[in-house]
């Protein structure tokens, strides 16, 4: 567990996490669980590595956050506990925060594509549901631009590796 104070200081370790996964050549996806002032589980994309569709960083990160916490859990819930992620987490992560009972989740950059939590649906404010995350933006600043670059960077080399092979592929 790390001591880290300030919502900055989170979001950068989220953003190691990030960098973690596209090292793997995982969608570079970062996330860490505060409790208390601490870093408690952190979380990185490994779909591919794992085979596994639903092993998010958000949701891996909350795997985590379990199995320290299972002594202390109140039904399984992850109460008292925030989440900061690089990028605005789909509608299967979103519901596993709802379903965690994380109370904030700050987000890097949105996900105007897939998000589930305000961009192309809203689970976490849904007030049908029995809880709703209160969704913190991370300002304009250092921060989102280095969670932005993370996952626009990743998108952009993957691209030059395919016209790379497509070029390799047309001259052979």
């Amino acid at each position: 567990m790390i001591k880290s104070s300030g919502m900055e200081n989170y979001m950068l370790e989220a953003i190691k996490e990030a960098k973690i996964a596209a090292e793997m050549s995982e969608i570079p996806v970062g996330a860490v669980i505060v409790k208390d002032g601490e870093i408690i589980a952190r979380g990185h994309n490994t779909t591919d590595t794992d085979g596994d569709p639903t092993a998010h960083a958000e949701i891996n990160a909350i795997r985590q956050a379990g199995k320290l916490l299972k002594e202390t859990l109140n039904w399984r819930r992850l109460t008292g506990c925030d989440m900061y992620v690089t990028m605005e987490p789909c509608s299967m992560c979103a519901g596993a925060l709802v379903w965690a009972r994380i109370e904030h989740l700050y987000v890097g950059v949105m996900d105007p594509k897939a998000g589930g939590c305000g961009s192309v649906l809203n689970i976490i404010g849904e007030q049908k549901l029995n809880h709703q995350v209160e969704l913190i933006e991370i300002e304009d600043g250092p921060v989102k631009d280095e969670c932005r670059e993370v996952v626009q960077g990743f998108f952009r080399d993957l691209r030059i590796k395919q016209k790379a092979k497509k070029a390799e592929e047309k001259n052979l």
